[in-house]
């Protein structure tokens, strides 16, 4: 005999996925109209209007706009640190491993442009336990990174640079796809400016011995 909570679990994973995406499906439509013209500006109804529910829906997930514009910054944040250790687990080495974690947020930068140009726009409207929220992400998620820094520096494979710092210069240059993408994309494409970052920013770290093990990534700059 089936035990009852047994038979009511599909349904209430179905329920949860519903929810999911009734989430998504808002915030897809809030992003492009409060990057555009703030979240001051951008009334409940509107929002309503572009998603195709009902504000009361809205209000069921949401309870302001400022619970909006939160989970928008945490979505960002969570799929760098999904991508992050996706890129950093078939690698040992950990050069590699910092290219490709800086490749897994360039990424997310490139695929969540707008919604990074809101979090940078409107993070002073979040409260203080809001912002704290978010801090305490984006440390998590800088840290796997921070750690393939500690390892490549102890291996001997980079100069003794600040982990930390290095980290978040990281961070930062990936941030300026979507902060000068005025500039950069009509000049380049994102292909190019990943593998122009990455050389750049890793020929200034790796120590001259070990240069000519990682062409791929410094190009001409090895």
């Amino acid at each position: 005999m089936l035990r009852a909570d047994t038979a009511i679990a599909p349904e209430e994973a179905a329920r949860a996925a519903r929810s999911d995406a009734r989430r998504r499906q808002i915030l897809h439509a809030a992003v492009p109209l409060m990057e555009r013209s703030g979240s001051q500006a951008v009334s409940m109804q509107s929002i309503a209007a572009a998603a195709g529910v009902s504000v009361g829906l809205i209000y069921r997930y949401f309870a302001n706009k400022q619970e909006l514009v939160q989970a928008v910054t945490e979505g960002v944040l969570d799929e760098m640190a999904r991508l992050l250790s996706e890129a950093l687990k078939p690698e040992d080495d950990p050069v590699r491993q910092i290219a490709g974690a800086f490749a897994a947020y360039c990424t997310v930068i490139r695929e969540n442009r707008q919604a990074v140009m809101l979090t940078y726009r409107e993070s002073n409207t979040l409260d203080e336990a809001g912002r704290a929220v978010v801090k305490e992400l984006e440390i998590r998620t800088v840290e796997p990174l921070r750690s393939a820094v500690d390892a490549a520096i102890w291996q001997g494979l980079l100069r003794p640079v600040h982990a930390e710092l290095y980290s978040y210069d990281l961070l930062t240059v990936a941030h300026s796809w979507a902060l000068k993408h005025w500039y950069f994309a009509p000049r380049m494409t994102f292909e190019e400016f990943l593998r122009n970052q990455t050389a750049l920013l890793l020929s200034t770290a790796i120590r001259p011995e070990h240069r000519s093990h990682y062409p791929d990534l410094l190009g001409d700059l090895t």
